[in-house]
Formats: C-alpha cells, sequence, structure tokens
C-alpha cells in the first residue's frame, strides 16, 4: 500500500465535507487527523500554520486553500498580530486588483541624485555572505532584478557572483566595514548604512568561526576559523553631524547612488529619523525587535528594541508635524511575515517594507535557530559549508523567492482594491483602515 502524501490533503475541514475523500470512500477505510510533526513546527510568531502558509506561496505563487491553515497572523498576542485590518463592508466599485499601483519612488528629496522606482514597495534585507550561502544570496538577487526591486548585501561583502545583478543589490556599509571597498560602493544604485539592527541593537555583529571559511575570509579580509565581531556603534560616528560626514563620504565615491540608513527603533527612533534626513539620506529604514533569524540572542530580540508597529507610526506621524514627511521614504523590517503584515506596516505610515525570514522560510527552513553554527543549518541556507550550500539549486532557490513574491502582490492589490484604492502610496498612514484587538475589545465590553 503506497503510503500517504499528507502534502496534498487539503485538512480537516475537507475530511469532513461530504465531498472529500473520508466520506465518499466506500470502505470506510481512511482517516484525516493532524501530523504530530506538524504539532512541533514552529513558534508564536512563525507559527506551523504560517510556515506551511510561506511554503505552499512559494511552491505555487498563490495562497493554500486548507480553511483551517491561518495565512495572516502568528500567535504571539502582541504587535502586529494583535492589529487585524479592517475594510469597508461595502467593497468600493470600480477598481480592478491587477490595476492597482504598486510601485514606489526611493528618492524624494528632490536633489541631483537619480529617480529610482521599484516596482514593489518590498525589497530583499541585508543578509550577509557568510551568514547565508552564496547560493541563497544569488537567488535572491535574481529575484530583485526580476521584480525590479533591490535586496541586500548585508556587511560580508559583496562577492563577485551578484555583479550580474548589481543594478539591483544594496550593498551594506555597517561598523565592521567588512568587504567595504570603493569599487564595490560603485557598482550599485543604493549604498545602506547599518548603525544597528532591531534585533540586536547594542549588540553589533557576530559571526563565529566555523562559518569563517576560506572564501568568507577572503571576502571580509580576515583569518580562516576566526570569529568576527562588528563593534556598536562606529566608532566614527557619535552625532548626526558625523552622520553626515558618512554620507557625504558615500555620495563622493557614488554620484549616482542613493543612500539608506538602517537604525533600530530606541524609544527617540523619530529624532533619529529627523536628524538621518537633514544628514542627507534618502531612505530611513528602521528596523524593528521582531526581525532577526535564529543567530540573533533571544533576550536581545524580545527585550531591547521597541516593537516595528509601534515604531513606524510614531516615527511617520512626527516627519509629518515637522514637515518633512513628503521628502524622505520610510521604509520598515523587523519580523514582516506575511501580505497582510505588510499592508499593516504601510498603513501605520511606512511606504514599504523590507522581508528577510520570509524570503528564508520560502526555501523550507524550517525555524531550528541554529543559523549562527557553520554546519547548523540543515537545509544549507544558512551554512558556509560546501557540501550542505549545494543541497540547492540557485533555480531552485530563485523560483521560490519569486512566487512568494508573486503571491505577496497579489494579495496586497486585492487588500488595496477592497479598500478602495489604487495606488499603494495611498495607502500610507491610513490607520483608519486597521482595528487594534485590545480597543475593539475594550469597545465590546
Amino acid at each position: 500500500m503506497l503510503r500517504p502524501r499528507a502534502h496534498l490533503c487539503s485538512g480537516l475541514a475537507c475530511a469532513n465535507s461530504a465531498t472529500g475523500c473520508v466520506l465518499k470512500c466506500p470502505a470506510h477505510a481512511l482517516s484525516v487527523q493532524v501530523n504530530p510533526v506538524f504539532k512541533a513546527l514552529g513558534d508564536y510568531r512563525w507559527t506551523g500554520d504560517l510556515i506551511l502558509s510561506t511554503w505552499h506561496q512559494a511552491a505555487t505563487g498563490t495562497l493554500p486553500h486548507m480553511e483551517e491553515l491561518e495565512n495572516n497572523c502568528g500567535a504571539s498576542g502582541g504587535g502586529l498580530d494583535r492589529i487585524r485590518i479592517s475594510l469597508p463592508k461595502t467593497s468600493p466599485a470600480g477598481i480592478n486588483p491587477d490595476n492597482v499601483d504598486l510601485r514606489l519612488s526611493l528618492n524624494r528629496r528632490k536633489d541631483d541624485r537619480p529617480e529610482l522606482v521599484i516596482d514593489l514597495p518590498i525589497y530583499g534585507g541585508g543578509m550577509s555572505f557568510g551568514s547565508i550561502s552564496e547560493n541563497t544570496m544569488v537567488a535572491r538577487a535574481r529575484n530583485a532584478k526580476a521584480w525590479n526591486i533591490f535586496t541586500c548585501t548585508g556587511e560580508g561583502g559583496f562577492p563577485e557572483s551578484l555583479c550580474p545583478y548589481a543594478n539591483h543589490v544594496i550593498t551594506q556599509v555597517a561598523t565592521g566595514l567588512f568587504g567595504v571597498r570603493e569599487e564595490t560602493i560603485q557598482r550599485v544604485r543604493m549604498v545602506e548604512f547599518k548603525y544597528a539592527q532591531g534585533a540586536k541593537p547594542g549588540l553589533g555583529g557576530h559571526l563565529l568561526g566555523d562559518k569563517v571559511t576560506a572564501a568568507v575570509a577572503r571576502m571580509r579580509e580576515s583569518v580562516v576559523g576566526n570569529s568576527l565581531f562588528s563593534p556598536f556603534p562606529f566608532h566614527s560616528v557619535y552625532s548626526i553631524e558625523d552622520h553626515q560626514k558618512h554620507v557625504d563620504w558615500i555620495k563622493h565615491v557614488n554620484p549616482r547612488a542613493l543612500v539608506s540608513t538602517k537604525v533600530s527603533t530606541p524609544v527617540d527612533v523619530e529624532m533619529v529619523a529627523v536628524g538621518s534626513y537633514y544628514a542627507g539620506s534618502h531612505v530611513i529604514h528602521l528596523d524593528g525587535s521582531y526581525g532577526g533569524t535564529g543567530a540573533a540572542p533571544e533576550i536581545a530580540k524580545k527585550n531591547i528594541a521597541m516593537p516595528i508597529d509601534y515604531a513606524i507610526n510614531k516615527t511617520h506621524r512626527f516627519l509629518v508635524n515637522e514637515g518633512i514627511r513628503e521628502h524622505i521614504v520610510l521604509i520598515a523590517s523587523g519580523g514582516l511575515r506575511t501580505a497582510h503584515d505588510i499592508f499593516k506596516a504601510i498603513a501605520l505610515g511606512a511606504d514599504g517594507v523590507v522581508l528577510g525570514t520570509a524570503e528564508i522560510v520560502a526555501l523550507e527552513c524550517l525555524r531550528c535557530k541554529n543559523c549562527e553554527s557553520g554546519r547548523g543549518c540543515s537545509r544549507g541556507i544558512a551554512s558556509t559549508d560546501p557540501k550542505l550550500s549545494k543541497q540547492y539549486s540557485e533555480d531552485w532557490a530563485f523560483q521560490r523567492i519569486y512566487n512568494l513574491y508573486s503571491s505577496f502582490a497579489a494579495q496586497l492589490r486585492g487588500l488595496l482594491a477592497g479598500a478602495g484604492l489604487s495606488r499603494v502610496a495611498d495607502l500610507v498612514g491610513r490607520t483608519d483602515l486597521l482595528t487594534h484587538l485590545d480597543y475593539k475589545n475594550k469597545a465590546a465590553s
């Protein structure tokens, strides 16, 4: 007898349906129950439901049809999981989802820098060579080119394999300055300063020695097998004036590049954002506390930075009051997992979002949280081991990430059309399209 192909099952709801295989079986020989492996999958933020949903979207480009599978929220009980989208009860007529404009302009300063417009309000977050495999990096870059968006190198340098996709790659200048050279800055159309990461603000970066292979060491100009640390902060930056010198440096080295500033979310995040604007940045990238891979310490992710849902709206409203909101692009990241999360972040006040972990989950990441180990990633996604990192091809990885973005784009268009909006730009700051369960429950009581 053949083994059941559980991944093709439509779920428990189908099993109880008159049209399902269980009730239709003439011999009454079939039954459906929850796979014990599924019960052990995931965590409160990335539940088993969200992982399976992401895998399905990566395989097909569409949402799964299982009724009991939660595709939009995790089970953390807070943050974006505590917010719901509230569309008009009667859907506005006349807006075809296929015609909804998802483009995002990244230069609003009206300076001498090029106009950069991406076709989705989404791009890939910084993951460095060393933290992830080169296969994964190239697949992400191919996806960025296919969608006319960006992906980011992280702070591990710019591998030569990314050169064909340079127009869609953001090179990152972080505190360790690993792999930062004038020629890599000159390759790209956007450079990102990383002052802090939301998952571990104040701690810098750390790459364990067993991930520093010969290729990684050559790229980072270090020694094979030696652990690498990125300090916190830049020891050349202690003021907005110092930051402005950094921005001017990049603008001088690459006259065609835009400058993005990535910061975590301290309590005065809005002051950091306005200062970065006056220093000359085109993009302010807020990285909240829910993001990061398994390499980020749990105590840091849960206890240091401000949740991204608070930081976005706080910064957006402050920039509006300062009269500069229309001149700066506000990008948010830090635990965004679904199309609903993307919609919520933009409605709270962001112009666009950055995805990181969602792309890795699309490659069938199990969320085992062994990312910091050279041979710890069983899938080879976050591994620098030559054998493990070749477990899948670039073509396969590219198609999976591309399909996930396709599903997100289709869902976003549907949500925007349901809200009566023909452009994603019109969603920015529309908190009236959101409901917080805390306030909803208070009103009901």
